[in-house]
């Protein structure tokens, strides 16, 4: 047997050929663009999650306290007929669904079509706590929420800006891809708070402080304006609101930022000098960008910059988010978020009136709840029902506290798994779920590739596709048709999201295809914006940089920021199920700096107490020069110290993500 499929981790999007009755051998898969053949630690060892004995394997409903194995249509029946008492008793905004990145575009369009059909806009997945910032960001200024290029496409960059990306840990191959072209002279300049392995072979290696984003690009920007360095002729036919950024920027001299970034202002000087003469130019960023309140705005910035230097519309520019889970472009195409119907059709737009005539049904036209106001909602008593799907946000979501007291307090609780996760512990009904390796449909990458995923493995017990159960639901509560199939499925989605109309699961396989796939671009589409923006000309934001949420006071004197490692993904509920995962990053642990260690009289392996003006856990210290004074850096993987208790519910105004990447804390011996 040899099958040819889709790693589940990163939003690379890497594929993997897979061969043995228990994947015996995984390897990556030649011809793929992607990948080429190459896979890091998590393709190649990872895996082993799918054969694990903590698999869910039957329905379970509780009683008394306690789980009990129940029959597929009892566990469907009671479900569905509690759910729909809520509508009936509260309205159906009283309910919300919470969709999945790890799911297929299949899946995660039926969740959202099936809140829409019962009435409610309360429909969000986790790209709100990772990239809600760069959909509502570049959709604003570019007229599309994606990367402008492709993978493959980078090859052609003099020039490479990552900012708040560790992509050698979060994104390995594009990291190697990255390695590969520094090694064959390209520039490299790298902003981080960390001292990451790219920061290590940059050019430039700019270290600022947490939450400075704005006034760092701004000076940037500064530079640029002010040495007549910007793409004059790109910006006078393609642009609009050039000169009020202009007149925002004079107010971020380097010098005078140093201040406020920490950033050297004659290492920001030559690096924007650098990403405007040494073009292509190509910026890759991920949460380190988004993850704040002020996200929108730092992927806005984000855009300016690359407009200001003519770098976009061609191959080896543009901007490049990197996406987290496996599919969350997939998903936020889908429409899995409270503010955009699949294709990013808002809410309230006319072009609605076309979904509900392809769905034959009035559709809610208010924006939602987004997935960082659940569980508030929950706790105040308006929320009183939750259907989540494949997460696991008391691990994963900020403030979990809220979240706790959010789930405590829900009449009903569905959750449909893989794993017994913390957060299905508190379910009313459990629904088993299949992996990826144990069903087929598609899902789409970082850079907008639209790839079929295949059947390895038939699930434990009796697992279903979570496209089965979600079907079998939405007919009992709201009418849903009775699919078929998967394909079935994407055929329809194929009606809705204009930028897969052109797309079949036969034409997309084995490589993939990029949208739009279209009657234009019948082979995909692999760079954005090379004639013409989705909005017309492309609009430049004035940003003012403002402080983050919370601020270091005599007390509370440290900034935590969290984040991922190279061998554990999201809330571990995959990779600490990996034999080779786990023994290699086995226990939790907050990286702090040498010189901050020796005078708080930490010792490496230490346990200390981190405490925030929201919570405090207890967990080993690692002490490390790579970190700047100042500042600890703890991941978010380990359920036995979650590190988002200490994190705050305050919110970007716009795309509503919390500040994950500002925490003040103080560490006790």
């Amino acid at each position: 047997m040899s099958v040819v499929t889709v790693c589940p981790y990163c939003g690379t999007g890497c594929q993997i050929v897979i061969e043995g009755s228990k994947g015996q051998r995984v390897s990556g898969y030649s011809l793929s663009p992607v990948n080429h053949g190459k896979l890091c630690v998590k393709g190649y060892s990872g895996l082993t999650y799918n054969f694990s004995d903590d698999r869910l394997r039957y329905p379970l409903i509780r009683s008394n306290g306690e789980f009990r194995r129940v029959s597929w249509e009892e566990a469907l029946d009671y479900a569905s007929k509690r759910l729909l008492e809520i509508i009936r008793k509260y309205g159906a905004d009283a309910v919300a669904f919470q969709s999945s990145a790890k799911c297929t575009n299949e899946e995660n369009y039926l969740m959202q079509k099936m809140a829409r059909l019962v009435g409610t806009n309360n429909i969000d997945h986790c790209a709100r706590s990772c990239h809600s910032p760069t959909v509502a960001g570049l959709v604003s200024t570019l007229g599309a929420g994606a990367a402008t290029g492709s993978i493959e496409s980078l090859g052609d960059s003099k020039t490479f800006f990552i900012i708040g990306s560790n992509t050698t840990e979060q994104h390995p191959i594009i990291g190697a891809k990255i390695i590969e072209e520094r090694d064959r002279g390209k520039n490299l300049i790298v902003a981080d708070p960390r001292r990451t392995k790219l920061a290590d072979i940059a050019s430039i290696y700019i270290q600022f402080r947490p939450g400075t984003d704005v006034a760092l690009l701004n000076s940037m920007m500064f530079v640029i304006v002010n040495e007549g360095l910007q793409d004059s002729k790109f910006i006078e036919e393609r642009t609009k609101g050039f000169p009020a950024l202009s007149r925002e920027v004079e107010k971020y001299d380097p010098v005078l930022m140093e201040a406020v970034t920490g950033a050297p202002s004659d290492l920001v000087i030559k690096a924007a000098r650098i990403i405007a003469e040494e073009r292509p130019a190509a910026i890759l960023y991920a949460m380190g960008i988004t993850q704040h309140i002020h996200g929108t705005e730092n992927v806005q910035s984000i855009s300016n910059l690359a407009l200001l230097t003519g770098n976009i519309g061609k191959r080896g520019s543009g901007i490049f988010p990197l996406r987290g889970q496996n599919n969350v472009q997939g998903s936020s195409d889908m429409g899995a978020l409270s503010e955009w119907y699949p294709g990013y059709v808002r809410v309230e737009e006319n072009d609605v009136e076309r979904i509900e005539k392809l769905w034959g049904r009035k559709l809610p036209r208010k924006r939602g709840l987004a997935l960082s106001e659940m569980f508030e909602a929950a706790a105040d008593g308006k929320l009183k029902a939750i259907y989540l799907m494949g997460e696991n946000p008391l691990v994963t979501e900020a403030s979990v506290a809220d979240v706790e007291r959010g789930l405590d307090n829900l009449e009903l609780f569905i959750v449909q798994d893989i794993f017994m996760t913390l957060t299905a512990g508190k379910a009313h009904v459990v629904f088993p779920a299949s992996t990826s390796l144990e069903k087929e449909g598609t899902f789409t990458n970082t850079e907008r590739r639209i790839q079929k995923v295949n059947k390895v493995f038939d699930p434990p017990g009796e697992a279903k596709p979570d496209w089965w159960i979600l079907k079998e639901m939405g007919m009992r509560i709201c009418g849903m048709r009775n699919y078929s199939s998967p394909e079935e499925i994407f055929n329809e989605i194929r009606t809705v999201v204009k930028n897969y109309s052109g797309a079949t699961y036969q034409n997309i396989y084995p490589i993939g295809k990029q949208w739009p796939i279209n009657e234009n671009a019948p082979e995909g589409t692999e760079i954005l914006h090379a004639t013409a923006f989705p909005i017309g000309r492309a609009e430049f934001k004035v940003i003012q940089y403002r402080s983050p949420a919370e601020s270091v006071d005599e007390y509370f004197d440290l900034i935590m920021t969290t984040g991922r490692n190279y061998y554990h993904w999201h809330s571990g509920t995959m990779s600490r199920r990996t034999d080779i995962l786990e023994r290699e990053s086995p226990e939790p642990y907050i990286e702090i700096n040498i010189k901050d260690a020796q005078r708080l009289g930490i010792r490496n392996g230490q346990r200390v107490t981190v405490k925030s003006r929201h919570g405090s856990m207890s967990i080993k210290a690692s002490l490390t020069d790579s970190i700047p004074e100042g500042v600890v850096f703890a991941p978010f993987h380990f359920e036995e110290a979650r590190v988002n208790k200490l994190v705050g519910n305050e919110l970007d105004p716009v795309a509503k993500i919390p500040e994950f990447k500002v925490v003040p804390v103080r560490l006790i011996p």
